[in-house]
């Protein structure tokens, strides 16, 4: 409850990914501030026994088609991915992120300094 509580209700745009009325994950994209306002950074979770079965890159491309109308001032959205999570790269690819590059030793996860694949969304690459 301290989560729903002190994070949630407090973050300036996340959803849940829900199936059949039942919360499996969430997506979030936070909003940068000062030299970086024009950007955004995605971010995503599922439950394991969901994994690979499309829910994500649902989720990914209706955040992709309503973010930069709902934050006219967004012109870009980006997202990292351990290098290592083929999955979660393929899920940015087919919801049409461009993969930029990868930043080595770029964040620490579970006690070990890891590379990130960097990708991004333009809103000019969203409109038709």
């Amino acid at each position: 409850m301290d989560y729903m509580t002190n994070i949630v209700a407090h973050h300036p745009w996340q959803r849940a990914i829900s199936l059949k009325n039942h919360a499996i994950g969430s997506i979030s994209v936070t909003p940068l501030d000062g030299n970086d306002v024009c950007r955004g950074q995605l971010g995503y979770v599922l439950a394991s026994k969901y994994w690979g079965k499309g829910i994500v890159t649902e989720a990914v491309k209706m955040v992709a088609s309503t973010i930069f109308v709902e934050w006219p001032h967004l012109e870009r959205l980006e997202a990292l991915v351990d290098a290592d999570n083929l999955g979660s790269q393929r899920v940015l690819e087919k919801a049409g992120f461009q993969r930029e590059g990868v930043l080595r030793k770029y964040i620490v996860l579970k006690g070990r300094t890891r590379d990130v694949v960097i990708f991004s969304l333009l809103s000019s690459d969203t409109r038709s």
